[in-house]
């Protein structure tokens, strides 16, 4: 895949440079995206109410259990009239903490306006479960996804994309065996200083889990992988996206950078929902790479 340029212009400063120095309300402010986006409140009801709307008007297959786990553990399954078609995979966020599948189902909207097959799986939330077994459930997602698609009209290449804290999600699976390629947009991929902030008091973060999950501190998978971001997102956001880029070029890994102007943390999800937005058309690129 070719490979876009890190910006030149000017960034905004990372406030993890001088981390030591912050006290506690600055370190929950350099994750908190609802705080950061004064509306964000009307973007989460606009999805809720899309994502309804969807689920109501398209041929789905729902609550489709991937893992005996709980109720969450279950795909909502938007295919193409084509079996044969790709299949986008979609990991909500919410800080591992928040949300659910069903909150998320007007994502499908831009890629099955173009053909695709979307598959939107749901997975158990901090505190009760650790980020290691929630990573772990993705895994048996994709799993049985490879295994079972086809029985429900999804048999083409699988891309897995994420948003926020999916976005992690995704960045750590791109290696599954099942996965072609990856999208991975508004992503924290440096774990270690979440930690320090108030979401850790759910996630309890180990150090292993720091070392073993962080998408910055593992080898990059040699699969096209797009790294998105708004560019109104949170600073600790946008210098993950570009270190994680930059991590992938340094290694040769396949990769590019998409930077969508004047995009904020709730709004760029609009991106992926619209035929023709940057995130949609990102997703069909990748195609062409594989």
């Amino acid at each position: 895949m070719e490979q876009s340029e890190i910006p030149r212009t000017a960034l905004p400063e990372d406030p993890r440079q001088r981390w030591s120095s912050l006290d506690q309300a600055a370190r929950d402010a350099a994750y908190d995206n609802n705080a950061a986006v004064a509306v964000s409140q009307r973007w989460i009801e606009q999805r809720s109410g899309d994502s309804a709307n969807y689920r109501k008007t398209h041929d789905t297959k729902l609550d489709l259990p991937y893992a005996d786990v709980s109720e969450r553990t279950a795909f909502d399954l938007y295919p193409s009239a084509e079996p044969t078609a790709p299949c986008l995979i979609f990991l909500h966020g919410g800080y591992w903490q928040r949300n659910s599948r069903e909150a998320f189902a007007c994502v499908a909207e831009g890629l099955g306006a173009a053909g695709w097959s979307v598959a939107i799986p749901g997975y158990s939330l901090a505190p009760q479960a650790s980020l290691s077994e929630i990573i772990a459930e993705i895994g048996l997602a994709i799993d049985w996804l490879s295994a079972h698609g086809a029985e429900h009209g999804i048999s083409g290449p699988l891309i897995l994309a994420g948003w926020s804290a999916g976005a992690q999600l995704a960045a750590f699976h791109l290696n599954h065996p099942g996965v072609a390629a990856g999208l991975a947009v508004s992503g924290v991929y440096k774990l270690a200083p979440i930690r320090d902030t108030g979401l850790n008091k759910a996630l309890q973060l180990s150090h292993t889990e720091i070392e073993a999950l962080s998408p910055l501190r593992l080898e990059p998978a040699r699969k096209p992988l797009t790294i998105a971001y708004g560019s109104n997102e949170l600073p600790s956001l946008i210098h993950d996206s570009l270190a994680l880029f930059a991590k992938r070029k340094a290694a040769c890994a396949p990769a590019s950078l998409l930077p969508v102007a004047g995009a904020d943390h709730f709004s760029i999800l609009g991106e992926l929902s619209k035929p023709d937005g940057a995130l949609t058309k990102a997703a069909i690129d990748l195609l062409s790479s594989l």
